[in-house]
Formats: structure tokens, C-alpha cells, sequence
């Protein structure tokens, strides 16, 4: 199945690819190729430039996954 675009919307798409503090994954964990992790990676920085998930989460409280719904 091959994957033309990765839309930055799908948070539950992109969350499959971030860590529970919020980073990117990398290709060797997510098993992604190299063109589906650049469309990740560019999805998710558009993600949060949007504000739809967050840049930095708080390490003191950290209790359930960085791209939850409050």
C-alpha cells in the first residue's frame, strides 16, 4: 500500500510516530521508509506549527501521551 501524502490533520495518524513526550520517531523504531518518514516529519512540524500538537510537553507531569485530548 503506498502512501502519497500524509495529511497534518490526522493527529491520530501522526501520534503512531511520536513518543509520549512528544518527539519525532525515528525510522528505525517506526519502520517507516525514507519517503514516508520525511511526509511524517513534515506533517507533524506542520502539526504543530498549527497548534494542533504541542512542541515541548511538561516532564514533571508527563501521565498519558503528549497528543491527548483534554
Amino acid at each position: 500500500m503506498k502512501i502519497d501524502f500524509i495529511d497534518y490533520k490526522n493527529t491520530d495518524l501522526l501520534k503512531l510516530s511520536m513518543s509520549e513526550r512528544g518527539k519525532i520517531m525515528p525510522r528505525r523504531l517506526t519502520g517507516n521508509s525514507k519517503n514516508a518518514q520525511e511526509m511524517v516529519e513534515k506533517a507533524i512540524k506542520r502539526a504543530r506549527h498549527m497548534a494542533l500538537v504541542p512542541y515541548i510537553v511538561n516532564t514533571q507531569d508527563v501521565t498519558d501521551a503528549a497528543y491527548a485530548k483534554h
